[in-house]
This record gives C-alpha cells, sequence and structure tokens, in this order.
C-alpha cells in the first residue's frame, strides 16, 4: 500500500514564510558586508557637499553590479543586497503562485499570474535612474 503525500495550504505558508525570512536576512547580511567593506575602503574620506556626485555609473546595471561584487567594491555589493530585497516579496508570489497550482486553485492561479505580469511589467517600463 503506497503511502500518498498530501501538499496541505499550511505547508505552502510554511514555504512562503522561509522564503521571506532567509530573503530578508541574506539580503541583510549581503548590505551589511557590503556596507563594511565600503567603510574600510572610503571610511577617512571627507565629504564634497558642495558637488552632487550622485551614483556610480558601474552600479546602475546588472552586469556592472556583479562586476563590482567580482572586484570586491562595497557599494556593489549594497546595491545586491538591495536588489536580493526588493525580489524577496516577488519570489514569495512565485511561490504562491505554484502552491495555488499544486492545490489546482485556477482563479489564485490566473491572480498570481496577473500579479506577476503586472510586476514584470512595471519593472521593463519602469522609469529608473
Amino acid at each position: 500500500m503506497a503511502h500518498k503525500v498530501s501538499f496541505k495550504d499550511k505547508d505552502m505558508q510554511v514555504v512562503i514564510g522561509w522564503v521571506l525570512r532567509l530573503g530578508v536576512i541574506v539580503s541583510m547580511c549581503i548590505v551589511f558586508i557590503g556596507g563594511m567593506i565600503f567603510l574600510w575602503r572610503h571610511g577617512r574620506e571627507v565629504a564634497d557637499h558642495h558637488t552632487f556626485t550622485g551614483i556610480p555609473e558601474f552600479i546602475r546595471t546588472a552586469g556592472g553590479i556583479f562586476h563590482g561584487i567580482i572586484t570586491i567594491r562595497g557599494r556593489a555589493i549594497i546595491q545586491f543586497g538591495i536588489a536580493l530585497l526588493i525580489a524577496t516579496p516577488i519570489l514569495r508570489v512565485i511561490f504562491a503562485t505554484i502552491g495555488f497550482a499544486l492545490e489546482k486553485d485556477r482563479l489564485y492561479v490566473f491572480i498570481s499570474l496577473l500579479v506577476l505580469a503586472i510586476i514584470f511589467a512595471s519593472m521593463i517600463g519602469g522609469h529608473a535612474g
């Protein structure tokens, strides 16, 4: 007699809770490490408040961020941690969609996919920087 394991709503809530917790904790640690590296390299610099410098070019693109991580630049590591923090609720919606699909709840799968489509459309069509 085969034992059938069923996936329940409570199980999905536990998984989603861990995704959210882990995303926040990991991103917080990455931002902290990036901040420490930034302070280690630039902590003694005197800020010039007379001129506005803005965001450096190397952290405006994903490629620049990953290159900055490889070269151990604090600002790039901080930027990656912030991007991970922003991605955490998006992962929550993805996991919720998977949970609704496993429960065969078509209405909530549709609603979750619609939310994801809106998020991605706003990310692509947004005017950042």
